[in-house]
């Protein structure tokens, strides 16, 4: 499973209308309304890199209202639960 992070800014008076578009394309698991610079965080979830192609640039790219992408592909996942496992001497 390949995980792609990406970046949208959004024309304001649109974002819930496009954060509900991108939530419905096919590939993508969720999508975050945010503060700061940028105005949603979508995660795409697809198993190879030609899907992230599909789903970013032929469908998340022309979703009216949305200004800007910035894409970014995860190497590796770290979750809390990961890191109390590392970290667990054992002690239950």
């Amino acid at each position: 499973m390949i995980t792609a992070i990406v970046h949208v800014s959004a024309e304001v008076a649109s974002i819930p209308e496009v954060a509900q578009a991108i939530a419905a394309i096919d590939g993508v698991s969720e999508v975050y309304s945010v503060t700061g610079p940028i105005d949603l965080i979508v995660l795409v979830r697809v198993r190879n890199h030609d899907e992230i192609a599909t789903v970013v640039a032929d469908k998340l790219n022309k979703v009216p209202g949305v200004v800007d992408t910035e894409t970014h592909i995860a190497f590796r996942t770290y979750s809390r639960h990961d890191l109390e496992a590392a970290f667990s001497l054992g002690l239950d």
